[in-house]
C-alpha cells in the first residue's frame, strides 16, 4: 500500500463508522456484494458513501434520522464506499444498472429488484432535512410490513 492510499484509509475511517455504528454492514470486496446481494430476501437500504462534503453533512445524516423516524425498517442495512472500495462499489452498481453511477447515493431494495433510489442530484442541491423526509417516505412505502 502506498503512502497515499494509507493517507485515504485514515481519512475515510470515521466516515465509515458512521454508517457502522448505525447498524450498517460494509461490503468491502465484489464476491462480499455478490454473495450478498444474490441471496438476499426482503428488503434492504444501500448507501453508497462517498467523501464528498454532501455524503457528510447531508446523505449519512440524513439516513440515520429517516431511520430513526420511519415506523418501517429494512431487513438489511448496506453500505459499499466509492472511490475506496471500488470492485465492491462496482459491483453494487451493476445490481442497479438502470440508473447511472453516483456517489453518495441511496437504494431500497426489495425481493431482488431495485424499489427507489436517491442520486447525487437529489442529495448534494437538497436540505438534510428533505433527504430525511424523501428517504422516510420511501422506507414507509417500499419496506412496509
Amino acid at each position: 500500500m502506498n503512502a497515499y492510499d494509507e493517507y485515504m484509509r485514515g481519512i475515510v475511517k470515521p466516515m465509515r463508522e458512521e454508517l457502522v455504528q448505525t447498524g450498517f454492514t460494509e461490503l468491502t470486496t465484489a464476491e462480499e456484494v455478490e454473495g450478498t446481494m444474490k441471496s438476499l430476501q426482503g428488503t434492504a437500504l444501500v448507501v453508497i458513501n462517498s467523501v464528498c462534503g454532501c455524503a457528510a453533512g447531508l446523505a449519512r445524516p440524513a439516513v440515520r434520522e429517516a431511520l430513526n423516524a420511519s415506523n418501517a425498517k429494512p431487513d438489511h442495512l448496506f453500505t459499499v464506499f466509492a472511490g475506496q472500495d471500488k470492485e465492491a462499489t462496482a459491483m453494487m452498481r451493476d445490481f442497479f444498472p438502470e440508473v447511472p453511477p453516483s456517489s453518495p447515493s441511496i437504494a431500497i431494495w426489495k425481493d431482488g429488484a431495485l424499489a427507489s433510489f436517491i442520486p447525487r442530484e437529489q442529495i448534494e442541491n437538497s436540505e438534510m432535512e428533505q433527504i430525511k423526509a424523501h428517504l422516510t417516505e420511501e422506507l414507509e412505502q417500499v419496506c412496509k410490513k
